[in-house]
Parts: C-alpha cells; structure tokens; sequence
C-alpha cells in the first residue's frame, strides 16, 4: 500500500463565499504525478490554495502530508508548509539577491541553523535542477527557465513528500518548459516527492501524459 499524501473526502470549497468545487475527492500517493486542467476561473488555483492552507477548509475532510486541514490555524501552517513545496508561474524569487541567498533565506525561515548544513543542503537543490555553478548569479540575471529551475530548487528544500505547482510553464517558451516537464518528473521518480500540478497547456499535457483531473461546472472528475 503506497503512502497517500492528499486526501480529501467531499471538500467543498469556498472563495470569497462563493462555492467554487463541490464535493471534492480525490487522493494522491507518494511518487505520483497528477495534471490538474480545466480553463481559467474554474478552480485549480482555489484547490492548491486549499491544499497549502491559504484557503481554510471548513467543509468535508482533508489530509495533506499527515495535516488535518481543517485544523490547520495561524500556529500549524508553517509545519504544514515545511513538508509541502510550492512551485509558482511567476516564480515569487527575491530579486536583490543571489540564488545563493534565495536558498539561504528559506532555510533559515524554517529553522535550519547549521551553517556547513545549510550549504551543503542549498548545492544538493542546486545540482538536482542543473544549475550547480549559479548560487552566485543574482536572480534577476538569469532567464526564465533559470528562474524557474531556482523555484523547484526551492520547493525542494525541505525534501517535501508533495509539491503543488501552479502553472509551472506558463511563461515559459515550448523547449524550456519540455526541460522544466522533465525535471518534474525526474524529482517523482529519483525522490518519490508526488507533484500536484495545474495547467491550462494542453501540449504538455500530452507530451509528458499521467494522470488528470479536471476542474468543470463546479466539478473535479477524473479524466479517463
């Protein structure tokens, strides 16, 4: 039996009081890839928002990395988030600092102390996304698909059982995001991390195929 790391068993979810999925199951098991399409304003980013805890779950259950969502308060987020990484579109990168410092800033935010640790941990990110020799380059310097690797890098700091990705290739252009896709799937199956990822580009969708979920008419049904 596979570790499951999401859980949710008829979660309705709410933004700004308005009901956008109903009835919400689904479960995702460790090392599992899932695509989450549906066009924009249909839900996607509402069910990664719940599933990091920035939207409260108030109805249904929801278990993500061994967190009960609806217990989920001001005090446990940050554990929550620790054992989530989160990949965005726009990358969120601190851009009057290295990527060296980028790396530094969320380790030290979530507790590491050890300074020879820290290093050897922000390298061991670095290698896996291919950019071992840019913890120097200040963020702003690099291309997109720079960018981008440097954001997997920091979702993978805390070596989380699940990265939520939102629109990972959305800005980028059709070889980089290939190279992006491959790295993602790469990280399911060297770490066994599961990756929970929305989009709305169907080409990579059926370049790199797994399973689907779709967000419609208030829905989340799996694609066959």
């Amino acid at each position: 039996m596979n570790e499951v790391v999401v859980q949710l068993n008829h979660v309705n979810i709410y933004q700004s009081g308005n009901l956008i999925l109903q009835d919400v199951n689904f479960t995702v098991e460790r090392g599992e890839f899932v695509y989450l399409v549906g066009k924009t304003g249909t839900g996607k980013s509402s069910l990664l928002k719940s599933l990091y805890g920035e939207i409260t779950l108030t109805e249904g259950a929801g278990m993500v990395v061994g967190f009960d969502l609806k217990e989920m308060d001001w005090k446990k987020l940050p554990f929550l988030r620790r054992n989530l990484g989160v990949v965005f579109q726009d990358f969120q990168l601190l851009t009057d600092r290295t990527v060296q410092e980028n790396l530094k800033f969320v380790l030290k935010a979530t507790g590491w102390q050890d300074e020879k640790l820290i290093e050897q941990k922000i390298d061991d990110v670095l290698t896996k996304v291919g950019l071992q020799n840019k913890g120097f380059k200040m963020t702003y310097e690099m291309s997109g698909g720079e960018q981008q690797r440097v954001d997997i890098a920091r979702a993978l700091l805390n070596s989380p059982k699940l990265i939520l990705a939102d629109e990972p290739t959305g800005s980028l252009d059709p070889e980089t995001s290939d190279e992006i896709m491959q790295l993602l799937f790469q990280i399911t199956k060297d770490d066994g991390t599961a990756i929970v990822m929305a989009t709305h580009d169907f080409m990579v969708v059926n370049k790199f195929p797994a399973r689907t979920l779709t967000t419609e008419g208030g829905k989340l049904l799996e694609k066959q």
